[in-house]
């Protein structure tokens, strides 16, 4: 199961580090709307899909809740037929969605988990409620 903060479950994003402290601080500047996670992993940690209007707690490297987040969007897809504007949503400067997918694909084969054209992924859209720091 994933962590539970404040009675909400947690998102954490990219792998701890700097990493994630860079993604966090894309989030709370509101550039970063949306992220996308491998289906897979819904499967083995026995968790449900988020849904619309469902509220997150955003953790940090030490699992602190720096964000509440309000998801927006869910969509289960094939990795090959993530949208242009999903993937630009996620607000890391990809250039294109060729970059996007070198980018992921090469992420979570770090991972240990490779990702084929037809892998299934979550792709979440959402908002920020409520930041819990502004030094980030």
């Amino acid at each position: 199961m994933w962590p539970r903060v404040d009675g909400m479950r947690a998102m954490e994003l990219g792998a701890p580090g700097d990493m994630r402290d860079e993604l966090n601080a894309l989030v709370l500047a509101g550039v970063k709307r949306a992220t996308t996670g491998l289906l897979g992993e819904y499967v083995a940690e026995d968790e449900s899909l988020e849904h619309v209007g469902e509220r997150l707690a955003l953790l940090d490297n030490q699992g602190l809740a720096v964000a509440t987040l309000e998801i927006t969007g869910v969509e289960v897809t094939s990795f090959d037929e993530v949208t242009w504007e999903h993937a630009a949503a996620e607000g890391e400067g990809d250039a294109d969605l060729g970059a996007w997918r070198a980018v992921h694909r090469r992420f979570w084969s770090d991972e240990g988990i490779p990702v084929e054209s037809d892998t299934p992924v979550v792709c979440l859209a959402f908002e920020v409620t409520d930041s819990a720091s502004a030094s980030l």
